[in-house]
C-alpha cells in the first residue's frame, strides 16, 4: 500500500524544523506543526465511503476540501461530492472516478481508499469527526491570519489606518470562517429556486419597523440596503434619523448603532427624552420644568432603559472606523441590525492625498453601501442637498439636487427627500407638515408620505395620530 506523505500532499504526523543552537553549532529540533487531526480526517472520509447519509452529515458540518490538512484528503472529498447523488460511492467506484481524472495515484492509490474505510468502525460518528476537522482548520486559519498581520506590520506599506483595517479584516475572516472559505455564499439557481418555492406559503419576512406607517408600507428596508435621507439644513434630517433610531431600538428593541457627528451624546439624549416624554426640547435643555414634566421624563426613562441603542459621537468618522466599531460589536454578539449615520458629508474619506471633495463623498457613499452588504445590516444616513433647492419658487427638492454629491444617488437603494413648506413661509397653509418624498426606491414605489412635524418635541408623527 502506498500512503502519501505531506511532500506528496499528505503527511502522517508532525514535521520538524532544524536550526543551530546559538554558540553550540549543534542542530536543535523544534516542532511548529499546524493544528490538524489526521485520524479525524481519515474517519470522516471513511464514513462518507460507508454511508451516503454520512456524506450529507459531513457536508452539513461545513467541511469542504480546504478544511483538510492533507491536500490529498481534500481531493478525495471533492471526488466524493462530485459523485454524491449521481452514482453509488464506495472505494471501488471512487477509485474509478479518481482514475478518470488522473488523481488516483496522487491520493495514494485504490489501496489507500480501502484503508480509509477500514479506519472507521461505523459511519454514525462521521459528523463528529467532521467537526474536529473544521475546528482544526479554523485554528490554522487563525495562525495564517496572525502571520499575515505580523508581515503587514513589519512591511508598513500604505496608510496606518488601511493596515489596521486589513489586519482586522484578516482576524474577523478567520474567526468567523466556515470551512467553505466563503463558498457557503455561493448557490446555484436551482437551489435558489427551490428555496423560494418552499418559502412561498411561509409568512413574508418581517419588515424593519419604521416610525411612519405610510413610509413603512412603501419602503421595505432589507439587510444590505443603503437608505439616504436628504434635505437642506434645518429641514429635519436629524429628526427623521432619530425617529427611526428610537422607533427601532426603543419601541421594538432591535439593535441600532448611531454614529452622530452632528450632535454629542448629551444633546442626543436630550432629544430622545423630549421626543419620548413629550416635553418641549427647550425645557429639557434649560432644565426649566413645568407641570408634570418631571414625571413624564421619569416615565420615559423607564421605557428607554435597556434599549439596544449604541451611540458613537466621535468627530468625523471614517469608513475604516465604522467598520472597526461594527466588528467590535459583532465579536461581542451585539451587531446592530441598523446603522444610522448623521451625516454623510461630514464623514472623512480614507485620507488619500490629492482627492477632491466630490471624490471623498463618492468614497464615503460607496463605503457605507459596502458596510451594509458586508455586515448584512441596513444603513440609514442623512445627506445634505445643494443650494439649487432654494432657487426654486416652491423650494421642493429633486433627485438632481444630489448629483453634485457624486455617487450617492447611484449607491443608495432608496432616497427620501425632505420638504417642509413652513421652513420658508411660517404662515404657509401646510405649516406643521413635512413631506417625505421617496425619489428612489429599488424595493417599491416612489411617492410622497406626509407627516406631522413636531419640532418642539424633536420628532415627527403620522398625521392624525394626535398628541
Amino acid at each position: 500500500m502506498s500512503v502519501p506523505t505531506q511532500h506528496d500532499g499528505i503527511e502522517d504526523g508532525g514535521g520538524s524544523l532544524f536550526d543551530d543552537e546559538p554558540g553550540t553549532g549543534q542542530a536543535v529540533a523544534f516542532e511548529r506543526v499546524p493544528p490538524h487531526d489526521l485520524e479525524a480526517e481519515r474517519s470522516a472520509l471513511g464514513g462518507m465511503l460507508l454511508s451516503k447519509d454520512a456524506i450529507g452529515n459531513v457536508h452539513a458540518a461545513g467541511v469542504s476540501s480546504p478544511a483538510y490538512y492533507l491536500p490529498a484528503h481534500g481531493t478525495i472529498h471533492d471526488a466524493v461530492m462530485d459523485m454524491y447523488g449521481k452514482e453509488p460511492v464506495d472505494p471501488i467506484t471512487l477509485a474509478a472516478h479518481l482514475a478518470k481524472k488522473g488523481d488516483l495515484e496522487r491520493v495514494g492509490g485504490a489501496s489507500y481508499l480501502h484503508t480509509l474505510v477500514q479506519s472507521v468502525p461505523t459511519a454514525a460518528n462521521a459528523e463528529y469527526y467532521a467537526e474536529i476537522v473544521v475546528e482544526r482548520f479554523k485554528l490554522r486559519r487563525l495562525i495564517e491570519a496572525g502571520t499575515k498581520i505580523v508581515q503587514m506590520g513589519y512591511a508598513a506599506e500604505g496608510e496606518v489606518a488601511d493596515i489596521v483595517n486589513a489586519a482586522q479584516g484578516e482576524m474577523q475572516s478567520a474567526a468567523q470562517l466556515g470551512a467553505g472559505g466563503g463558498l457557503e455564499r455561493v448557490q446555484e439557481v436551482d437551489d435558489m429556486l427551490e428555496d423560494y418555492l418552499v418559502s412561498m406559503d411561509a409568512p413574508p419576512p418581517a419588515r424593519l419597523p419604521l416610525p411612519y406607517a405610510d413610509l413603512q408600507a412603501m419602503l421595505p428596508m432589507e439587510p444590505g440596503d443603503l437608505v439616504v435621507i436628504a434635505a437642506r439644513p434645518a429641514i429635519g434630517k436629524s429628526v427623521v434619523l432619530l425617529d427611526i433610531a428610537r422607533h427601532v431600538a426603543i419601541t421594538h428593541r432591535i439593535p441600532v448603532l448611531m454614529a452622530s457627528m452632528e450632535m454629542s451624546r448629551p444633546q442626543l439624549m436630550e432629544r430622545i427624552i423630549s421626543a419620548e416624554a413629550r416635553v418641549p426640547l427647550n425645557r429639557v435643555k434649560d432644565r426649566h420644568y413645568e407641570n408634570d414634566d418631571k414625571q413624564r421624563i421619569y416615565d420615559a426613562a423607564q421605557h428607554i432603559g435597556g434599549a439596544p441603542l449604541v451611540v458613537d459621537d466621535g468627530p468625523a468618522a471614517t469608513i475604516v472606523q465604522l467598520r472597526s466599531r461594527l466588528r467590535w460589536l459583532q465579536m461581542l454578539g451585539k451587531l446592530p441590525r441598523v446603522l444610522v449615520v448623521d451625516y454623510l458629508q461630514i464623514m472623512k474619506a480614507s485620507g488619500k492625498r490629492g482627492q477632491n471633495r466630490t471624490g471623498e463623498v463618492d468614497e464615503v457613499s460607496r463605503g457605507l453601501k459596502e458596510l451594509a452588504g458586508e455586515f448584512e445590516i441596513i444603513v440609514v444616513t442623512a445627506a445634505q442637498l445643494n443650494r439649487e433647492v432654494e432657487k426654486r419658487e416652491d423650494k421642493k427638492p429633486m433627485m438632481a439636487d444630489l448629483r453634485e454629491s457624486g455617487s450617492i444617488e447611484a449607491d443608495a437603494n432608496a432616497v427620501i427627500l425632505l420638504h417642509r413648506p413652513d421652513a420658508y413661509d411660517k404662515e404657509h397653509e401646510r405649516a406643521g407638515e413635512m413631506d417625505l418624498i421617496i425619489g428612489k426606491n429599488r424595493q417599491g414605489p416612489t411617492g410622497v408620505v406626509t407627516v406631522a412635524f413636531q419640532g418642539h418635541y424633536a420628532r415627527a408623527r403620522d398625521l392624525g395620530t394626535g398628541f
